[in-house]
């Protein structure tokens, strides 16, 4: 078996007028993150710490922010998109671990719904996947609800040829 390591960070500007999703759950806020997709950093962080662990660059790459497609484009399915690349597809999820950077909102009574619709694109069990959240003590733009930021690591594992016959 042999296995890859990934990292990914993202950050958006908070901004009115926009829905607030993170793991593909909208959030009631007064404010979303912006971007041309829906800026979903969490997931965004995923899809670059999967891209980053096969040395296939960063998410801009394969969804250019000037492309229409991809305006206001779901971030699970631009996830699932990446997990159906050539050089990703034989890969599988071993595990995933997102930390998000936000001030509000309180992102732990949808935990498990975020790490269930996260488990299901990346089609491992959902306790395989962890996410959790941290405020910055109010410093920095994520403390003064400037913004939300994302960082996150993946463990990618891919069977050997003869593993596949076994």
């Amino acid at each position: 078996m042999t296995i890859r390591i990934g990292q990914g960070f993202d950050v958006h500007r908070l901004m009115a007028g926009r829905k607030l999703i993170l793991c593909g759950e909208i959030f009631d806020h007064p404010c979303g993150l912006l971007g041309h997709s829906d800026a979903d950093v969490a997931v965004h962080a995923l899809m670059d710490a999967i891209l980053g662990a096969l040395a296939l660059g960063d998410i801009g790459r394969l969804f250019p922010d000037d492309d229409p497609a991809y305006l206001n484009a779901d971030s699970l399915k631009l996830l699932a998109a990446v997990l159906k690349h050539p050089e990703v597809a034989p890969w599988h999820v071993v595990n995933c671990d997102i930390t998000i950077l936000a001030q509000a909102p309180k992102l732990a009574p949808r935990r498990d719904r975020m790490r269930a619709n996260l488990a299901a694109v990346l089609h491992c069990d959902v306790n395989a996947v962890s996410v959790k959240a941290t405020t910055t003590e109010r410093l920095g733009f994520c403390g003064r609800e400037e913004g939300i930021a994302a960082m996150a690591v993946v463990l990618l594992a891919r069977l050997s040829p003869s593993e596949n016959n076994i």
